[in-house]
């Protein structure tokens, strides 16, 4: 615990963007007023219809979600986002002991489960999984790296990469970099 260096930590995590879903007013102020330390965004909600709907407008990379609340939970809210996004990181933050609801949250797939009260030294550990599940999620998305060009870019793509013997992709990548560079 105490090797984690903290700068370094914010460094990626301001990179970052959260969703706090949590229906209780002053603990939803706490964790996003706590996470805005960490995240480059933070957006608020206080009931899983108000977080569909924020969710499909605009993806977090990580949502933080309590599992009780009045309408819909948050284990159907979970649910409703894996649909649209099979690898959103969803991390449940709640005070329930309800070992169906939270058996239920693992089946919907989850990240992780956090019991509340969170300290300094939970959320230091929440936020180092964090990183550690979206960079390896950010290097699978690479690895599977596509894209779709107009067909006269396509031709143009094909052509160098044959002349010079590279992949189509590598082709792509070098244009990419030197447009950024």
């Amino acid at each position: 615990m105490g090797n984690i260096d903290l700068v370094q930590l914010t460094e990626q995590t301001k990179k970052l963007t959260a969703m706090v879903v949590e229906d209780e007013k002053v603990t939803n102020e706490l964790l996003s007023s706590t996470f805005k330390n960490f995240f480059a965004d933070v957006t608020s909600c206080f009931n899983g219809e108000e977080a569909l709907a924020a969710y499909e407008k605009n993806t977090p990379d990580v949502i933080f979600v309590d599992i009780v609340m009045s309408g819909m939970d948050g284990i159907e809210l979970s649910r409703q986002i894996r649909k649209l996004n099979p690898t959103q990181i969803i991390i449940v933050i709640s005070a329930s002991n309800d070992i169906e609801k939270i058996s239920e949250s693992i089946e919907v797939g989850v990240n992780s489960f956090i019991q509340k009260p969170i300290d300094t030294k939970k959320i230091i550990e929440l936020l180092t999984s964090v990183v550690s599940m979206i960079t390896k999620k950010k290097k699978i998305e690479t690895k599977t790296f596509s894209i779709s060009l107009p067909l006269d870019l396509y031709d143009v793509v094909n052509s160098n990469a044959k002349a010079e013997s590279i992949s189509k992709n590598a082709v792509i990548i070098r244009a990419l970099r030197s447009f950024y560079e």
